[in-house]
């Protein structure tokens, strides 16, 4: 039952969405240079992953995306405890990481391709730095929201620092990590896509740019499908790992649910 909930409406909403693309497509509609209809798009899909066509693409894509997304959040949840824990770091060092990240992204990507290369170096880098800031600052914010009283509780047993940080104040700040987590994975997916647009050889990225060259609108709305499909698949393992990792955090109906399925 709790699977067709979450199932049905979201198919629901699929099927207004598709019927309103064909009508606005059909005859006398919008032509196909400027919107193509779904069965054309959804040809261009199916042959292309069919033929192997997407699949280096696909790929390339994936690996920049999850090499970013990984060196990204591992790096952003150590300085984030650094910060978190220690105060002369946070002054001596997190003003420059606010003044990188207000850096729009897209005007370091030329840079960005000067110091790595135009391979796969610079799209790691690229989507490292822009997942980077919302899991920071996630694990900033979960951290120092830890409840005074817990702490004062396991001083009062004369817990050492590390014991508190470790049975405190990490499963406090798990949640608002995890939601950093589901926030950086769309957000590396961009970045990875930004790069190719900037300069890339192959990727989801480069075919919608040589889509875009040759107004071939189909495979253009294709690769804007495929992101969109990585995205919603890399937002739900993330919020699967949440539930089965920060259990405490469900809400009363939702555990109650889960006790009845």
């Amino acid at each position: 039952m709790i699977l067709l909930r979450n199932v049905v409406p979201p198919l629901i909403t699929l099927a207004l969405v598709l019927a309103v693309w064909t009508y606005v497509t059909g005859p006398g509609g919008l032509p196909s240079y400027l919107l193509p209809d779904p069965v054309s798009v959804g040809r261009a899909l199916w042959t292309g992953l069919v033929s192997g066509e997407y699949g280096p693409h696909i790929q390339y894509t994936l690996t920049s995306t999850l090499l970013g997304y990984g060196i990204g959040s591992v790096a952003a949840i150590m300085i984030g405890i650094l910060v978190a824990e220690s105060r002369p770091f946070e002054r001596f060092v997190f003003p420059y990481i606010v003044a990188i990240q207000a850096m729009p992204k897209v005007a370091l990507a030329p840079l960005i391709l000067v110091w790595f290369g135009f391979g796969l170096a610079s799209k790691v880098v690229l989507v490292a730095l822009i997942c980077f800031f919302p899991l920071l600052v996630n694990t900033i914010a979960g951290i120092r929201r830890t409840d005074p009283e817990l702490i004062d509780m396991a001083r009062s047993f004369s817990r050492p620092g590390w014991w508190i940080f470790l049975h405190v104040k990490l499963p406090a700040a798990a949640g608002a990590i995890c939601a950093g987590l589901e926030i950086g994975i769309v957000l590396a997916l961009i970045g990875a896509i930004v790069g190719e647009f900037v300069a890339a050889e192959k990727g989801v990225g480069y075919l919608i740019g040589s889509a875009t060259v040759n107004m071939n609108v189909a495979t253009m709305f294709a690769g804007v499908l495929m992101l969109a499909g990585f995205g919603i698949v890399g937002s739900t393992l993330v919020r699967f790992a949440q539930r089965r990792i920060v259990f405490w955090e469900q809400a009363p109906d939702q555990s109650k649910q889960g006790e009845r399925a």
